[in-house]
């Protein structure tokens, strides 16, 4: 997508949107961490039923303003796909995602999850039958390689948790891998704002569902603190970067949102560091450097950002 104004302040604006989005983003494995360490009684799914209860308002009044003088209404067949991708990209990915995080570091989650860009490419061509050109290939070494260098250290250091935890990651990665494929033609149609709006009140819908089968009444008595944490995820990790990702890339176009987008496992390796004291290795940013590396090289070829 191209920006439609140059002027510079409008780029600028754009530019500002884009990085605080990237912030935002982030900071999200940061916050879930903190929250686990409040006790072993705060669950994966009940952290992740507290963001997005907190979260849905803001998309349901998206909804409204969006659907008033719509001249695009949405047909059953759009409800369909939105139902699926809902559940696959921000439902299923974030529930393995924040699983994942009781297991793993902050930083590894994030050079996981930052792996996409070439999953996307490895799933293009296995269901797609969509070629692998060279460049594509030099990024899914890059890509995989960073990863096995710092998972590597880690597995040392943490021991064995860190393959389970390193699976649901990347179980979280492949899923919104296939929701980005399936998505383009949606975006597409419904534009970006609006698609994400709906399939992020789906995936609530899912997720409060999944918490109503497994109700644990320990979610109305937990420490203070953890209600602070799921408000600030839901507004600053989940509403704010849907928003103003969207709001950036029409300004200064995908591309280059993607390349800003690139330095959030770096972002997320220092956060990590200041906020839970885990390590800081020239190893890890050997592995980022590679991971960040391979996913420019395919954002280049093809626009992808994450959500």
């Amino acid at each position: 997508m191209s920006p439609a104004n140059n002027s510079p302040t409008h780029m600028m604006s754009g530019l500002m949107l884009v990085i605080i989005a990237a912030f935002s983003y982030s900071a999200k494995a940061i916050l879930i961490k903190l929250a686990y360490g409040y006790g072993a009684q705060i669950t994966p799914l009940m952290l992740m039923t507290l963001r997005m209860v907190l979260s849905l308002p803001f998309f349901l009044v998206a909804i409204v303003l969006l659907e008033r003088n719509q001249q695009t209404p949405l047909t059953r067949q759009d409800m369909i796909h939105l139902l699926g991708l809902g559940v696959i990209g921000f439902y299923l990915a974030a529930y393995l995602d924040f699983v994942g995080l009781s297991y793993i570091s902050a930083s590894l989650e994030r050079l996981i999850l930052m792996l996409y860009p070439t999953l996307v490419v490895l799933l293009s061509a296995i269901f797609l039958q969509r070629p692998i050109r060279t460049p594509e290939v030099v990024a899914l070494v890059l890509s995989y390689g960073g990863i096995v260098i710092v998972f590597a250290k880690e597995l040392i250091l943490a021991g064995p948790d860190v393959i389970l935890g390193a699976a649901f990651i990347f179980g979280s990665t492949t899923a919104f891998s296939i929701y980005l494929i399936g998505s383009g033609e949606m975006v597409k149609r419904l534009g970006s704002t609006r698609f994400t709006a709906y399939a992020m009140t789906i995936a609530s819908i899912a997720t409060l569902l999944h918490f109503g089968l497994r109700y644990d009444p320990v979610i109305l008595h937990l420490p203070a603190p953890v209600y602070g944490l799921a408000l600030i995820m839901a507004v600053f990790s989940t509403v704010i970067p849907a928003f103003f990702m969207n709001a950036g890339i029409e300004r200064i176009g995908a591309g280059p949102a993607a390349i800003i987008s690139a330095v959030g496992p770096v972002i997320t390796i220092f956060l990590a560091y200041l906020v839970l004291d885990e390590q800081l290795t020239f190893v890890q940013f050997l592995g980022a450097t590679l991971v960040i590396a391979g996913a420019l090289i395919v954002s280049r070829a093809k626009d992808t950002k994450p959500t």
